[in-house]
C-alpha cells in the first residue's frame, strides 16, 4: 500500500474542476487524504499548487518539469481524460512518478456527436432552422422549399481514417445507416491487409470522412491542401478526434473553393479559437459547424469518466494501479 511520506493523510490536488460538468458527482475515496479543489490553475500557478501534494488530478492544466521538480510528494498524476500531453511523462519517469488517464468512456457519445454532425450538414438542418427563423418559410408560400441540399446516408462511402475503439463504434453506425465503410490505412503506409483501404483512395471514394486519430508528429496536418486536392467527391470532413489532424486554414480554403462540400469540427488547435482563427470566418456559412469540444460530454461519459478517475486514484493507492501511462 502506498503511503504519505509524513504519515499524514494524503493530499490530493484536482487543478482543473471546472473543465467537468457542475452536476459531475465526484467519486469517494478508500483511503485517508485531504482533496484540495481549484476551479482553474493557469501554467504559472501549477508549481506553487502541487508543491505539497502526492496526488495531482489534471485534464488540461499542464503539469510541466519544473513543477515536476518542486514536488517532492508526488506519487501520481492522474489526467482526466485520455490524452496525456499535459504531463510531462519523461520527468516524471526520471522521478519515479506514475501516470495515469482514462480509457473508452466514450464509446458512445463521441460515435453519437459525430453522427449529429454528420447528419445535420447532409440534410442541411442548421440552414434550413435558420432560414425558418428568418421568415423564408413564409415567403415561399407552400408547404416546403428547396434551398439547400439534402442527401441521404444510405448507399454513400463513409471513410473512418482511426481504428480504434471510437472508429469501429462510428463504422458500425454508418454500417446501419446503409453507408459503405473503408477503413483507413495509415498515411504512407501499405501492407496492412485486405480490411484497409489506402489513405488516398478513401480520399478520393469518400462521400463523408471522419476522423478518429490521435493527434501525433505522424498525424499532425495529415489532411492539408495536397489531400483536399484528391477528394474527388466533395466530401462532407468530420473531426471530433484532436486538433491539429488537419491544417486549418487548409480548411477554410477547400470549403469556400468548393473542394468539400461541409465540414463539421468539435476540435480546434488552440482552444478556445482566436478571433482571426480561419474558422471565425466560417461560422455564417451553412455548411460549417463547429462545437466546443463536447463531443465527449454526455452527462453518462462525464459522469463515467470521474467514476473512472477515482477508481484509478483508489487502485493506485491500493498498490495495484491500471491505466498506467507510465
Amino acid at each position: 500500500m502506498t503511503e504519505s511520506l509524513s504519515g499524514a493523510p494524503a493530499r490530493i490536488v484536482f487543478l482543473d474542476r471546472e473543465t467537468l460538468a457542475p452536476e459531475t458527482k465526484l467519486g469517494s475515496l478508500s483511503f485517508p487524504h485531504e482533496f484540495v479543489t481549484y476551479g482553474k490553475t493557469a501554467p504559472g500557478d501549477v508549481a506553487a499548487r502541487v508543491a505539497d501534494a502526492d496526488i495531482v488530478i489534471t485534464n488540461k492544466a499542464p503539469v510541466k518539469r519544473e513543477a515536476i521538480a518542486q514536488a517532492r510528494n508526488l506519487k501520481l498524476i492522474a489526467v482526466a481524460a485520455t490524452g496525456y500531453d499535459v504531463v510531462d511523462v519523461a520527468a516524471c519517469a526520471e522521478r519515479g512518478i506514475a501516470v495515469c488517464n482514462i480509457r473508452n468512456y466514450a464509446v458512445n457519445t463521441v460515435p453519437e456527436h459525430t453522427f449529429a454532425l454528420i447528419l445535420a450538414l447532409r440534410r442541411s438542418i442548421l440552414a434550413y432552422a435558420q432560414a425558418v427563423r428568418r421568415g423564408r418559410w413564409q415567403e415561399a408560400g407552400q408547404f416546403c422549399f428547396f434551398d439547400y441540399p439534402i442527401r441521404d446516408l444510405a448507399g454513400s462511402t463513409l471513410g473512418v481514417i482511426g481504428d480504434g475503439v471510437l472508429g469501429r463504434a462510428v463504422a458500425d453506425l454508418g454500417r446501419a445507416f446503409g453507408m459503405r465503410v473503408l477503413f483507413s490505412a495509415y498515411k504512407g503506409s501499405t501492407g496492412m491487409g485486405p480490411l484497409y483501404t489506402p489513405f488516398e483512395d478513401v480520399l478520393r471514394q469518400s462521400d463523408i470522412i471522419t476522423l478518429h486519430s490521435p493527434l501525433m508528429p505522424s498525424t499532425r496536418n495529415m489532411i492539408a491542401a495536397p489531400e483536399f486536392s484528391r477528394m474527388e467527391r466533395r466530401p462532407l470532413l468530420i473531426n471530433t478526434a484532436r486538433g491539429g489532424l488537419v491544417d486549418e486554414a487548409a480548411l477554410a480554403d477547400a470549403l469556400i473553393s468548393g473542394q468539400i462540400s461541409g465540414a463539421a469540427f468539435d476540435v480546434v488547435t488552440a482552444e478556445p479559437p482566436a478571433p482571426d482563427h480561419p474558422f471565425m470566418r466560417l461560422l455564417d456559412r451553412p455548411d460549417f459547424i463547429l462545437t466546443p469540444h463536447v463531443a465527449w460530454a454526455s452527462s453518462e461519459a462525464v459522469q463515467g469518466l470521474t467514476d473512472q478517475l477515482f477508481e484509478n486514484i483508489d487502485l493506485f493507492w491500493a498498490g495495484t494501479p491500471r491505466n498506467l501511462v507510465i
